[in-house]
């Protein structure tokens, strides 16, 4: 399997946010194909038929672990299934791309601050400086380089959604330390995709009863089933286990990517050539995630 041939963490969250990167771009370019509560349905339902087959040898033995947690697993599965991505979708709908990136690049520092408040975790001093830099990169890029284009930006009801997404998203990333030990990595995930759709699926026969369906098309399915190989398997594949090998402040900083591979991403399929501002950007990310990694151990207790 692929896993078994990906041992950094580090590469593996670059992957994770290369593929969560590809997911916003599709969610907003699909806004008017597939309503929100349907991509998220048909992304965990597509996420869920490639993990079963690698979870199910594994569900006789370590059923009884789960069921014994099973309060931690149904709040994971609601919060990073359930919650983060139908938030994301939902925000997509109402506010520009460009809020959208900044709100999701606080991530990292709501985990940070979540870690800090109720584990009593705290960054190194040079880590925190690591954590300000990224932040400056991604502010760099999001804003086009100009501190006007910052003082103008204004919360509309889309970005309330993405940020109930980003604080969603940072308790779970946290949360992912009360997983119970030994169950398999499949196995845990199919556990978290199925409290998700149980979750999601009332909200999706709403929307059906609504009158909001797939405009059924190549493009439209196609993303859909990008949504579910990449971000939905194989980024929270990669993700849980990444957080598992670095924590939580660590991995929730490369957050901080997406908006680099995004940049990348519009220059090689919508030939948006990079301006002076996005290299700017990029370096200051780079430095920043440098400098937080290497600091070992980096999160320590208070």
């Amino acid at each position: 399997m692929i896993l078994a041939q990906l041992h950094n963490p580090y590469l593996l969250l670059v992957l994770t946010t290369l593929f969560w990167s590809g997911n916003m771009v599709i969610g907003r370019a699909v806004r008017d194909q597939v309503p929100p509560l349907t991509l998220a349905f048909w992304r965990w339902a597509i996420a869920l038929a490639l993990v079963l087959p690698l979870a199910l040898p594994h569900l006789r033995e370590q059923w009884p672990l789960i069921r014994r947690n099973w309060k931690a697993v149904a709040l994971l599965g609601l919060l990073g299934v359930g919650g983060y991505n139908t938030l994301a979708y939902v925000a997509l709908r109402y506010t520009p791309a460009t809020n959208a990136l900044l709100l999701n690049s606080f991530i990292p520092v709501a985990t940070i601050a979540l870690s800090w408040i109720f584990l009593g975790k705290r960054l190194l001093g040079v880590a925190w400086v690591g954590v300000v830099l990224s932040l400056a990169g991604v502010t760099t890029i999001v804003c086009q380089g100009s501190l006007d284009t910052l003082t103008q930006l204004s919360l509309n009801i889309g970005d309330l959604w993405m940020l109930a997404a980003v604080f969603t998203w940072a308790v779970y990333t946290i949360g992912l330390q009360w997983r119970p030990d030994g169950v398999h990595p499949m196995l845990m995930l199919a556990a978290f995709i199925g409290v998700g759709l149980v979750a999601l699926a009332p909200a999706y026969a709403w929307e059906l009863a609504s009158g909001k369906t797939i405009a059924v098309s190549a493009g439209s399915l196609a993303a859909i089933a990008y949504t579910g190989v990449f971000p939905g398997f194989l980024g929270y594949v990669f993700y849980n286990r990444a957080v598992g090998e670095v924590g939580a402040s660590k991995a929730s900083l490369f957050i901080h990517l997406m908006p680099v591979f995004g940049t990348l991403l519009a220059a090689i399929f919508l030939g948006e050539i990079p301006h002076a501002y996005h290299y700017l950007g990029i370096a200051l990310i780079f430095s920043g995630i440098y400098l937080t990694t290497a600091t070992l151990p980096g999160v320590n207790k208070r």
